[in-house]
């Protein structure tokens, strides 16, 4: 059967009656097992997709489906969905399934969605190359040799790959928009607080968002007016309205753009990734948008600042994982300290202990005043800075990440390397903007090269539109 590349397609087909959901279920299936060394699902809900495909044909058939009736879709094994497995890709929670399902994910099956299945993450969404999972690492699709990015690398390699049309991830620092930079797909993070939290493990609660990793922009559009919207079990989340977003895509304004000049000056940044980039400004200057270079001074503090608060908030989150109420309990254990202690040592990863270590210390007595409140403060000054350039501009244009994927093992050893990875986009998540990765060329490897957009807040029409605007052009110019 043919590859589809959005909904709309999927639904022309099924109107004329070249396919049925339960086929397109069943195609999925087949790749997910054919394509088994990817290592993207942690479990297929077979039986439970097919029946769940019966039933949107039957409505397809008498007119009342859901607005992604068609649309099958895998969720990041960070997300809770009733009866089924959740455990952050980590032994801390093996055994553990979910009492109830994520606002998110209530809302796809609301709207008819297919879930096929739960997808490999980096433990407790925590890396940038998805190596750091307990079930371990997720390959890249275009080259098995290297990583698919993190952490909702087996999201960004289900869609793809072609094992399922759209997938929901998490985005904490970047971690929807760069796996989809290395994956070749379309990678949103929206505005803070637009899509509920509710159901989604905790990482870092003040940055964690419900993401979207799609092969269109009028895919993502549809899935963001979905599952955006005030939420009662989320205190958190915005009460504005949802805009239409699938019919907001079209864009025929002439924007203003600003490039952040320092990204471009970054020692880091692949020549490949810059000239892409900087041949997408190029070609939207030509085609009369007002392209400028911006500076942005804080560009060494973002990653800091970000380690800092979001170990910080991960060591606090983490703690309700002591072998006590649920999961993993060590066999180990003497008496109740032990039980702390041998349950944490042994259920957690490398990684995930590293960040538990960093937060505890940032947050101690002594250090609290040198690490935290400082970096909270600089979290306000990148923010305020951000906010007063998108105040001038309609988008901020930069590299989604600074190089194309790397080979697998190739960081591992150096953390700061790893950490280096979010050197773009963690701008957007301390600032609570809404951004969005976009797959714009190839390298000489025939790796994929992602460019982010930002723009303010709640303004993710235009971003969306935009974006849509772009890919149509480079395609056209192709």
């Amino acid at each position: 059967m043919k590859q589809y590349n959005s909904l709309q397609d999927i639904r022309t087909d099924i109107a004329n009656g070249q396919l049925t959901c339960r086929q397109l279920v069943d195609q999925y299936i087949h790749n997910i097992k054919e394509k088994a060394e990817l290592n993207a699902f942690l479990e297929i809900f077979e039986q439970e997709a097919y029946t769940q495909a019966d039933i949107v044909d039957h409505k397809l058939a008498n007119g009342t489906a859901g607005k992604l009736a068609g649309m099958v879709i895998g969720i990041k094994d960070v997300l809770a969905y009733e009866g089924h497995a959740l455990q952050a890709s980590s032994q801390i929670l093996n055994g553990f399934k979910s009492l109830y399902t994520a606002t998110a994910v209530q809302r796809l099956i609301a709207e008819d969605a297919v879930i096929i299945g739960r997808q490999n993450c980096d433990e407790f969404a925590m890396g940038a190359s998805n190596e750091n999972s307990s079930f371990g690492p997720v390959l890249n699709a275009d080259d098995a040799t290297r990583v698919p990015g993190g952490s909702s690398g087996g999201s960004a390699v289900a869609v793809q790959a072609d094992l399922c049309l759209a997938s929901i991830g998490s985005d904490t620092g970047g971690s929807v928009r760069q796996p989809a930079s290395f994956c070749g797909v379309v990678g949103l993070k929206p505005t803070y607080s637009r899509i509920s939290r509710y159901g989604l493990i905790a990482y870092a609660s003040s940055f964690d968002q419900v993401g979207i990793i799609s092969k269109s922009v009028s895919d993502a559009a549809l899935l963001l007016e979905v599952m955006a919207g005030k939420d009662e079990y989320d205190s958190t989340v915005s009460q504005r309205e949802v805009p239409a977003y699938s019919e907001l895509l079209a864009s025929d304004r002439k924007y203003k753009i600003g490039y952040i000049r320092d990204c471009f000056e970054s020692e880091g940044l692949d020549a490949e990734v810059k000239d892409a980039i900087l041949g997408v400004k190029d070609m939207l200057k030509e085609a009369g948008h007002k392209v400028e270079a911006v500076e942005f001074p804080y560009l060494e503090y973002m990653v800091p600042t970000y380690y800092i608060l979001t170990t910080a908030e991960a060591s606090s989150n983490l703690g309700r994982y002591d072998g006590v109420k649920y999961g993993y309990r060590s066999e180990n254990a003497t008496d109740l300290t032990s039980l702390y202690k041998k349950t944490r040592a042994e259920g957690f990863g490398q990684e995930v202990q590293r960040r538990i270590m960093l937060g505890t210390f940032v947050l101690s007595a002594d250090y609290y005043d040198a690490y935290y409140t400082k970096a909270q403060r600089v979290r306000k000054l990148i923010k305020e800075k951000t906010d007063e350039l998108l105040q001038a501009y309609d988008f901020l244009i930069l590299p989604t990440a600074p190089t194309t994927a790397f080979k697998i093992g190739e960081n591992t050893a150096n953390p700061l390397a790893m950490y280096l990875a979010d050197i773009f986009t963690v701008q957007a998540s301390l600032a609570g903007v809404p951004a969005i990765s976009i797959p714009v060329g190839r390298d000489a490897n025939g790796l994929s090269i992602g460019l982010q957009l930002m723009t303010r807040s709640f303004e993710e029409p235009q971003l969306l539109a935009f974006s849509n605007y772009i890919l149509d052009k480079i395609t056209v110019e192709a």
